[in-house]
């Protein structure tokens, strides 16, 4: 790091803005639409391998956009992640709407996000599977600042 440019790599913590996008250019996510930008460091999990790969390398102020296709962002959907549950599971003052996300309580205590498929009856299908999954996406990167991380040996 001799000549002063910060790039992106481990141990830093990255603040960006970025747009999720669809192919058809519909957003998906965007920190611009209340101003916040993210705020990460590679390696924490918050992203995956995939995504950091396409950070790795940037400079502050940099901007660039990337195309992944569905196995590189968000995976294929999977089967398994499709419940069918019970309507008496909901409270009964409760509209359930095709296409709606609610949260789900799991049995340790953190909430996934599902999305209601359709309701029959007494059978409501929810899919667990992330909302992009199965979508090629387009990340539109804008590196606002680079903070190196004192590593302690």
């Amino acid at each position: 790091m001799t000549d002063g440019v910060l790039k992106v790599e481990e141990n830093c913590e990255v603040i960006m803005h970025f747009d999720l996008k669809l192919e058809d250019g519909s957003a998906a996510d965007s920190t611009r639409v209340n101003n916040k930008p993210a705020k990460l460091v590679l390696g924490d999990g918050s992203l995956t391998p995939n995504f950091e790969a396409c950070l790795k390398g940037l400079n502050k102020g940099e901007r660039k956009s990337f195309t992944l296709a569905a196995n590189d962002a968000f995976g294929q959907p999977n089967p398994d992640n499709i419940h069918h549950m019970d309507r008496a599971r909901f409270s009964s003052d409760m509209t359930l709407e095709e296409g709606m996300i609610m949260a789900f309580a799991q049995p340790d205590g953190s909430e996934v996000p599902g999305i209601i498929r359709s309701v029959a009856g007494d059978s409501v299908t929810v899919d667990f599977n992330h909302p992009l999954a199965g979508q090629t996406v387009i990340f539109d990167v804008e590196i606002i600042d680079i903070i190196p991380l004192v590593t302690h040996h």
